[in-house]
């Protein structure tokens, strides 16, 4: 188990380089949506570019894995990469609180605020 911002996390590894990284209160708030949507228990996440500065992550809960997804299984919860966003977003955290919903954290990032702009679906 690795270690967020003194939190638990899990990180899963798949094809040799992506790595995804979600805190135990991202987690927790994943399952609690995929309680919610019990026909849809893979959580999917892609990234998007807004502009030359600007970056927007999607969040979506689907039925399986597509076929060019990454996918990890991070104790128990299954994440699929979009298969064009897995090297971008290698490296990433997922964080969650209840103030600011989920945020999405890259090591070494001098411009965390880039990162927060977030579709949940």
């Amino acid at each position: 188990m690795r270690y967020y911002g003194g939190l638990p996390a899990y990180a899963g590894l798949h094809a040799g380089y992506t790595m995804i990284t979600i805190t135990t209160a991202a987690r927790r708030r994943l399952l609690q949506l995929i309680a919610e949507h019990p026909d849809d228990p893979v959580v999917r996440l892609s990234i998007t570019d807004l502009d030359h500065q600007r970056v927007a992550f999607s969040i979506t809960l689907e039925s399986e894995p597509r076929p060019d997804d990454a996918v990890q299984n991070l104790d128990g919860l299954q994440v699929a990469v979009e298969g064009r966003s897995a090297g971008r977003l290698d490296g990433i955290t997922m964080d969650y609180t209840e103030t600011d919903g989920f945020k999405f954290l890259h090591p070494g990032h001098a411009e965390q605020d880039k990162l927060r702009a977030i579709n949940l679906n």
